[in-house]
């Protein structure tokens, strides 16, 4: 550099100036000229110009001199102030070379490797110990890091490189190369270049390097640890020298419901009680692990909280579990076992558990009860083999020659993980079913189960079989019982014998298809074998029974009857009812005549009585004319007969309406004319109708209603005359004197007509009997009747819905009951212009009651 300064620089040599020396030969080369002039220039012209070209001249000499002065001047100056520069210069380079010694020196002192990008992205250059990282010593090597570090630290070292590279960011990193040397490579952006140095690191450096590799992964780990403590959802924290918190998890600060963990840290918010603290803080006074159960407030509720603090090196850490679902489960298996042992306690089965150590543990009353056990004895928890041996003593265990092999084959049982059954036949003549069941927590369970009736059982059900077999076989119906597969599973001689089937052809339990098809030859219904083999094999979502009559080619009727079986099975029975269905055809027969008589019976006795009808009207229309004296006077006799004359034609009449209403009712044309009835208004036009017979039978009748009973939707004239059949019934079986009673009451939904007499009573023979048509017994009395009555009353009472009751017995008089179902709620009924001259009700005597 030194070299170069010098050949930059112009110098003077003895101090001359070249500039001087040309501008002294430019005056030198001028004189001549002006002197040639001068001598030339005779005129005085000339002189004159002359005089004038020096003076110019001789100004121009004395600027240049000035000028050269100037410059000379100013070179000196310059020249001395590029002195100064130049030694300043050779001053800095010196101890640029000094310090270029001294990085080279201190560079040198340790292996290493420096490479350089450019900014055009040249080759990059390389300098260093290339042995430090591979045994062959090759620049280009060096750049494929993986052919001298491992894959992981080849491809992340790439990484940085090129983040280096691209976007000037610095790194440091520690690796261990392939040939086990231990360097550490930096890479920085230097003066815009990318620089990385590679270097060996041993002794301290190497230790300093794990130390800060240590602790790096020590904080990360401590960082992962207080991350893990944020996301679970018990609260965590940290406790400094003095006992202050210095770091909560979140979920502390959801506990305590504060902002955040530098809320609670700088508010000093404690989760736990004092008292909690305090014991906290002794434990941690001596050093060791602090646990306790305690309760505390978590996010407004009281929580059950399992506390663990650990001091270690003057800190604390601390960790709340809440357990009080864990608590509260605890609560409920506690109670749940004890619901347990009190329900094994119900079992008749026989429950005992021993532990690993094969003492018993748990036993349930059928245990000591089968076994006879002392109670005070199994509240010891004896061992199980002291049981067996006091069972043995008492002969009340299965006897066996080598009662020592058999208890240690027993005792097994403990190592078994398989559950075991078997069966004990005691002395006593009993049979228990022994199960071991082993447990989970170790030991096992013993469940014993009296199956000596299971047993007699199972005897008398195999002979029960084989009686039933035998009885199916003496049977004459043919009987087959298919299975849920559809093939058969049981079958008597009598189905072979009716269906005239080779019972060889049934010992290989064929299935309902091969089954029909053995039967088709006999009866060729498809129709029918369809329906019983859909019945057999068919899925169904309820089974249902079926009935079906097959007719054969030979002219013989069978009776087809499928039963579902408990088991799943299908029940198919046969019976041969040739001979009774000919009997009932000839019964239909007969009784369709029958019928038709009794039509053509019904049909002559209606039209017979609308014959009737019309002349005995006639006679009453007559009789009343006579009656009424419009046709002239009738003398005191003639005015008896005429009343003979209408009362039998009223009741001839009566007669007639009674047997049109049970034609009409019979042929099912009778329709109700439903409105609103009056219970009164009925009542009182029923009591109109028998006003004449009262006083000629010397009768009292008693009406027993509430002013206010109110109306009910019925066929009024209906109603009417069920009452008026019934109080015609009542006068005539009552002897003179005697009171018949007529109570209407309502009795929830119904309205209620009771209708009482003091008369004879019926027997009990003839009760059954009373409602039956033209069934007529005077019981004794002056009563004479065709018998429609009841049966006019039962049939409209059960037209409207209602039921018909009677309660008499001998002696004690006669109670028949109406009941009406009522179809609206009741109404007061008022008194009206059209009511005013009806008959009223007497009003209740004194001391009776107007309801029943």
């Amino acid at each position: 550099m030194r070299s170069s300064g010098a050949r930059c620089r112009p110098r003077l040599r003895g101090g001359f100036w070249p500039g001087a020396g040309i501008f002294a030969a430019g005056i030198f080369e001028t004189r001549p000229e002006t002197a040639w002039a001068t001598e030339a220039a005779k005129p005085s012209l000339w002189g004159d110009l002359q005089n004038t070209h020096d003076l110019v001249g001789l100004s121009m000499f004395t600027g240049l001199v000035l000028f050269a002065t100037f410059l000379a001047l100013l070179y000196l100056a310059q020249r001395r102030r590029w002195t100064n520069r130049e030694n300043a210069l050779l001053v800095d380079l010196n101890e640029i070379r000094a310090r270029l010694d001294r990085a080279e020196t201190f560079l040198a002192a340790e292996p290493h490797i420096v490479v350089a990008w450019g900014l055009n992205g040249n080759e990059p250059e390389i300098e260093g110990d290339l042995n430090l990282v591979s045994d062959i010593p090759v620049a280009r090597r060096l750049l494929g890091f993986g052919s001298w570090l491992p894959s992981a630290q080849a491809q992340r070292l790439e990484s940085l490189v090129q983040n280096l590279r691209e976007r000037g960011e610095a790194f440091r990193v520690a690796a261990v190369s392939l040939n086990g040397h231990h360097v550490e490579i930096e890479g920085r952006a230097v003066t815009g270049r990318a620089a990385m140095r590679i270097r060996d690191v041993s002794g301290d450096r190497l230790e300093a390097i794990r130390l800060g590799e240590s602790q790096a992964r020590v904080i990360a780990e401590l960082d992962t640890l207080k991350a893990m403590l944020d996301a679970v959802p018990s609260p965590a924290w940290m406790r400094d020298s003095s006992g202050e918190l210095d770091w909560v998890n979140k979920a502390y600060v959801l506990a305590v419901e504060a902002k955040s963990a530098g809320d609670v840290i700088a508010r000093r918010i404690e989760l736990l009680e004092s008292s909690t603290r305090d014991a906290s803080a002794q434990k941690r006074a001596e050093n060791s692990i602090f646990r306790n159960k305690s309760i505390a407030v978590v996010a407004g509720y009281r929580r059950s909280l399992d506390i663990v603090e650990a001091p270690h090196e003057g800190r604390t850490a601390g960790f709340a579990a809440d357990i009080s679902e864990l608590e509260a489960a605890r609560i409920d298996l506690k109670q749940t076992m004890i619901a347990h042992a009190r329900t094994l306690d119900q079992l008749s089965t026989a429950v005992a558990t021993f532990d690993r150590r094969k003492q018993l543990v748990f036993h349930n009353a059928a245990y000591r009860q089968l076994w006879s056990l002392d109670q005070a004895f199994l509240d010891q928890n004896p061992t199980e083999s002291a049981i067996l041996d006091q069972l043995r003593a008492k002969r009340l265990l299965p006897e066996q020659a080598d009662f020592r092999a058999w208890k240690e084959a027993h005792l097994a049982g403990y190592q078994s993980p398989d559950t075991s059954e078997d069966v004990w036949h005691l002395p006593d003549g009993r049979t228990l079913r022994a199960v071991v069941n082993p447990n989970p927590q170790s030991g096992v369970t013993y469940l014993f189960d009296d199956v000596t009736a299971q047993f007699r059982l199972e005897s008398k059900f195999n002979a029960q079989t084989r009686v039933q077999g035998e009885t199916l076989d003496t049977l004459k119906e043919g009987v087959a019982v298919f299975s849920t597969d559809g093939r058969l599973k049981l079958s008597n001689a009598a189905f072979a014998r009716l269906w005239r089937i080779d019972p060889k052809d049934l010992e290989d339990k064929p299935h309902i298809d091969q089954v029909a098809e053995l039967c088709a030859a006999l009866c060729p219904d498809p129709e029918s074998w369809n329906v019983l083999r859909t019945a057999v094999a068919g899925l169904h979502d309820q089974r249902t029974g079926i009935e079906r009559r097959l007719t054969c080619r030979d002219g013989s009727i069978f009776d087809c009857s499928v039963a579902p079986l408990p088991d799943g099975a299908t029940l198919l029975t046969f019976t041969d009812t040739t001979a009774s269905v000919n009997v009932e055809r000839a019964l239909m027969e007969r009784n369709q005549a029958l019928i038709d008589t009794e039509k053509l019976r019904n049909d002559f006795v209606h039209h017979v009585s609308y014959e009737l009808r019309t002349p005995l009207t006639n006679i009453i229309g007559f009789i009343q004319l006579l009656s009424d004296g419009a046709i002239g006077p009738l003398n005191p006799r003639q005015t008896e007969y005429t009343g003979y004359v209408m009362k039998s034609s009223a009741a001839l009449l009566a007669i007639i309406d009674d047997i049109l209403d049970l034609a009409t009712m019979d042929a099912g044309e009778t329709e109700l004319h439903l409105a609103p009835v009056s219970i009164l208004g009925t009542i009182n036009a029923a009591v109109e109708g028998v006003q004449d017979r009262l006083a000629e039978s010397a009768l009292t009748l008693q009406i027993v209603a509430s002013p206010d009973i109110g109306s009910f939707v019925a066929d009024g004239k209906r109603v009417r005359q069920v009452l008026f059949n019934l109080l015609s019934n009542a006068i005539g079986f009552s002897a003179p004197g005697q009171t018949v009673t007529l109570l209407a009451t309502r009795r929830g939904n119904d309205v209620v007509f009771k209708i009482s007499d003091q008369g004879r009573g019926i027997p009990h023979d003839v009760i059954a009997h009373v409602f039956d048509r033209f069934h007529s017994n005077t019981i004794g009395s002056r009563h004479r009747g065709v018998g429609l009555g009841l049966s006019i009353v039962k049939a409209f009472v059960e037209l409207h819905g209602g039921k018909v009751l009677i309660n008499s017995a001998p002696g004690e008089g006669t109670t028949v009951t109406c009941v009406f179902p009522c179809r609206e709620e009741p109404v007061v009924e008022e008194t009206n212009a059209a009511e005013a001259g009806k008959p009223r009700i007497p009003p209740p005597q004194p001391g009776q009651s107007a309801f029943s």
